[in-house]
């Protein structure tokens, strides 16, 4: 059964949506969350459709519908905010990317954390980085009842951190901790997805923050360098030396809370009201 950990801290005008990763939860970016709220924003922290509950729930929704909810979730916000942001880690980058295409009225900036294009980092085995042929595969009906398992680190540097949240996801808390592993049908989906907005990232005019482990065990560096390459607004680049792929739960999630924090407050402060009636 699905839980909902949705999270909503209250701010100023300055709103931040903020979307987890496949497989993962909210709790992943409530960290965050609870910092971007210290520094004054109003912070959403939405949960992906078909999230939090089993491999069964996960593998009956798709792609479509995780932006969907993404899109959903902003539609509300923007409403209550005069600048919206979004901001997500892995394959939350990606929705975040793909609604500020499709929404650039909405967006005034973009935080994309571990952008997750291909499954290409030092600790993918070498199965797992055939992970781009689950499209073809999914669509032949092989594997829909298999997994891709999650190995160590568990993207995360800080190994005190790693132990408790190793233990509560093969536990089976998929709510405070996300599933122990990737469907395939999921990954075939995520796939399908990444090659869409790959394609629309040239339409991502917003002001894009982008934080990525220099030694990230899940998506290597180069997925960043394709985002910096492809976006046409102006780009942050933020290159984290002692963390793997969860930079916002590990060692420099105060670097990253930071330094998102003085982005977007940089970015509002260059907007003039009438942009801002619009966000």
């Amino acid at each position: 059964m699905i839980q909902n950990v949705e999270f909503r801290f209250e701010g100023g005008r300055c709103g931040v949506l903020l979307i987890h990763g496949l497989t993962g939860t909210p709790t992943e970016m409530r960290l965050v969350g609870k910092g971007l709220n210290n520094a004054g924003f109003s912070v959403r922290g939405m949960q992906l459709a078909g999230h939090c509950g089993d491999a069964r729930d996960l593998i009956a929704t798709g792609w479509k519908d995780w932006y969907a909810s993404v899109e959903a979730a902003a539609e509300s916000f923007r409403h209550e905010v005069d600048h919206l942001f979004v901001a997500g880690l892995s394959m939350g980058g990606i929705l975040a990317l793909k609604l500020a295409a499709e929404r650039p009225e909405w967006i005034a900036g973009v935080g994309v954390y571990g952008a997750t294009f291909r499954y290409d980092g030092w600790a993918v085995p070498w199965y797992g980085r055939l992970s781009f042929l689950l499209p073809l595969l999914h669509r032949l009906g092989i594997g829909r009842h298999r997994m891709v398992h999650e190995n160590e680190p568990y993207g995360l540097r800080d190994e005190r951190l790693r132990k408790q949240v190793s233990g509560l996801m093969l536990g089976g808390d998929s709510a405070a901790a996300g599933l122990p592993g990737n469907p395939w049908p999921s990954l075939a989906e995520m796939y399908n997805m990444a090659a869409v907005v790959r394609r629309e990232l040239p339409k991502v005019t917003a002001p894009c923050l982008i934080a990525h482990a220099t030694e990230d065990d899940v998506a290597s560096v180069e997925n960043a360098y394709l985002v910096a390459r492809s976006v046409s607004g102006p780009v942050d680049m933020l290159l984290l030396e002692d963390s793997y792929h969860m930079i916002t739960i590990d060692r420099e999630r105060r670097t990253l809370i930071h330094r998102s924090a003085e982005f977007f407050s940089k970015v509002a402060a260059t907007r003039t009201p009438a942009a801002r009636a619009v966000a």
